[in-house]
This record gives C-alpha cells, sequence and structure tokens, in this order.
C-alpha cells in the first residue's frame, strides 16, 4: 500500500454546530470533519425514520468524527442550548426548509446577534427563494431541473440517475466549498456570512462543461453526439454479464485502443466519421461480448485506452487501485466507509 504521511488537517480549529437533517447536510459536516473541523451535531429526539428506512438503524457513518447530542428544539432548553453553541462557533449548517430556523428563532439574523462573523450554511434542494423554495424535493428532482438527467437518456429510453450521487453529493461538497471560501473571507476581516447552497444551483454549475459541448453542438442537438452515439465513449457487454467502459475521446488514445483491439483495418484518423459509428459501434459490442470482463481489463486497464470495468460497490472497495490508496475500509460486517477526499500533504522545495 502507498504510504500516505499525516499531517496537520487543513480545518483544526473551526468549530461547526449542525442541526442534523438528511443526507447532503450531513455529509458536507463530515467532511468538514474528516478535514479536521470540530463538529457539534444536533439530533432531534425520536427516531429518524426516512434515514432508518434508507440504511437501518446501525452505524451512521454520516456522524463519522462528530460530537453528536441530543437536542430538543421545541423546549426552551433546547433552544437556550443551540444558541449557546451558535455563539461560540465558527460556521453553522442547516437543512430545513426556508423559514423554519427562523420560526424557530435561529434564523441567521437571530444568530447575528449572537456571533457577527458566522458563517451560516443553508443546505436545500431548490434554495432560499424562487417559486419551488416552498416545495418537497430529493436528488432525482433537483437534477431533473438542471437539464443534466435528459443527458442520461439515449435510444427512447427513460432518463435514470443513481440515487443521491450526482444531486445531494454534489450539494454536499458545493455547501463545503461554500463554507470554507466564506471562512477564508471571514478569517481575512470580512463579515459573517450565509451561504444558500441549493442543490439545483450547484448541480447546474457543475454542468457547465456539458454547456460548454453543448455550444459547440457535440450533444443535447441534432447531430450524433460523441458521448452518446460514438463507439468510443460507451459500455459495453462482456461474455460473463460484465461491463466495461470507454472513453477514448482524443485522438492519440483512439488509435491505442484500435492497436490493443487489433482492429487494424479502422483508420484511426476516421475516427469523427459519424457515419460509420452505427456499424462499428454494433462490431465493438460483439467484440466486447465475446469475452469477460476480466480478459478485457488484463488488455486494456492501465494503458491509455481510457478504459475501466463497471465495478460493484465491493468490487470497488477491493479494487487494487481503490486498495493502493486506502480509498476504502471494509469492517467485520461488510460495512464499507470512504477515506477522506482530498488528501492533503506539506508543501516542500525538496
Amino acid at each position: 500500500m502507498t504510504e500516505i504521511r499525516e499531517i496537520g488537517k487543513p480545518l483544526r480549529g473551526v468549530r461547526i454546530v449542525e442541526f442534523e437533517g438528511l443526507g447532503p447536510g450531513p455529509l458536507a459536516s463530515m467532511m468538514l470533519a474528516d478535514l479536521g473541523a470540530e463538529v457539534t451535531t444536533l439530533v432531534r429526539p425520536g427516531p429518524a425514520v426516512a434515514m432508518e428506512r434508507l440504511s437501518g438503524k446501525g452505524y451512521n457513518p454520516l456522524r463519522r468524527g462528530k460530537q453528536v447530542e441530543l437536542v430538543d428544539l421545541k423546549t426552551p432548553e433546547g433552544i437556550a442550548r443551540a444558541l449557546d453553541l451558535v455563539g461560540k462557533a465558527d460556521a453553522l449548517i442547516e437543512g430545513n426548509r426556508p423559514g423554519v430556523m427562523e420560526r424557530l428563532g435561529l434564523g441567521p439574523a437571530d444568530c447575528a446577534v449572537l456571533n457577527s462573523k458566522l458563517v451560516y450554511g443553508r443546505m436545500t434542494g431548490w434554495g432560499q427563494n424562487g417559486p419551488l423554495a416552498q416545495s418537497a424535493g430529493h436528488d432525482l428532482n433537483y437534477v431533473a431541473l438542471t437539464g443534466l438527467l435528459s443527458l442520461t437518456a439515449r435510444n427512447g429510453q427513460a432518463p435514470i440517475v443513481p440515487p443521491t450521487v450526482v444531486g445531494d453529493a454534489a450539494g454536499a461538497l458545493g455547501l463545503a466549498f461554500g463554507i470554507t471560501s466564506a471562512l477564508v473571507d471571514v478569517r481575512g476581516g470580512g463579515p459573517g456570512r450565509v451561504v444558500d447552497a441549493a442543490i439545483v444551483d450547484i448541480v447546474a454549475m457543475l454542468g457547465t462543461l456539458v454547456q460548454w459541448i453543448r455550444a459547440g453542438g457535440q450533444i443535447d442537438g441534432r447531430e450524433p453526439s460523441p458521448f452518446h452515439d460514438s463507439p468510443f465513449y460507451d459500455t459495453y457487454a462482456c461474455a460473463d454479464s460484465g461491463f466495461i467502459t470507454l472513453a477514448a475521446i482524443e485522438p492519440q488514445f483512439y488509435a491505442m485502443l484500435l492497436s490493443k483491439l487489433q482492429l487494424d483495418d479502422i483508420d484511426p484518423k476516421s475516427q469523427y466519421d459519424k457515419a460509420a459509428w452505427p456499424a462499428l459501434k454494433t462490431r465493438f459490442a460483439h467484440l466486447f461480448r465475446s469475452q469477460s470482463r476480466a480478459y478485457w481489463s488484463e488488455l486494456l486497464e492501465g494503458s491509455d485506452t481510457c478504459f475501466a470495468p463497471v465495478l460493484s460497490l465491493d468490487e470497488a472497495a477491493n479494487h487494487p487501485h481503490n486498495r493502493d490508496r486506502c480509498t476504502y475500509k471494509t469492517d467485520e460486517h461488510g460495512a464499507i466507509s470512504v477515506a477522506a477526499a482530498p488528501r492533503f500533504s506539506t508543501l516542500s522545495s525538496h
């Protein structure tokens, strides 16, 4: 395994109070805790029905590295405890619908009286304002409204997206980015900030590359798209029911792919001959279906063919690259935890 030398975590000494909600807010605070922040998570009394239905009643990885307190915000004592923590905090995270914290006496204006330098992080799907602000929603809905979900549909099929990854996790990362950015400004003498982290905004922003590609006519138009229709950017089934991925967009990578597959009759320079794509994609499909996923991994993985096998979650935890980087840990019950990211090392002139 690669040895990773521990250094001081970059957010050490940063104090965060979290009003625990579902999904993206707790994930954002977990990210910050992984980087050294001291997170105190306030949990409401009673069962967390939605969370337990999704993940059971066992260990909650989103509470990793946090100090958890049971606080009833429906009581004066609970509000007093929350305000006490807010007064000492550098940042706050909440994931309620707009207006809920204000009604509790814990909104930004209330907290500013106690702590004018507070960074107040607000995690929502639709944002603090707009026609949909008070509407319920989840990951899939937010991604749909950005237009990006439509890009998963092909050949007249319905769009599909992995649950919680594109919307909720992107929102969590956006909130963590917003809070750390605001903390830099506050520590440089700036005012306290409210961070309006709307999942729909963050996912739309992450779609900037897609919008750029669309402007060039390579996606979401009438012409065949390299990302939907080409033979060199796709998933393929193998003989053992496994799947592999190709993403050989650049000419030199495509040429290597053809060479590795011994398709010497295909001119690499004709890569963007779109009229030839359907027949060539069919040929690729037949070829990859003739051997197992392991065969193709042995042939292509680690080369510049832009290849990777499609792995299950368990397989990903045991892949040699991920093992070498210590990306995952699996406990005795088979539960998989994921290491903090990004990683840090000291800047050295040697």
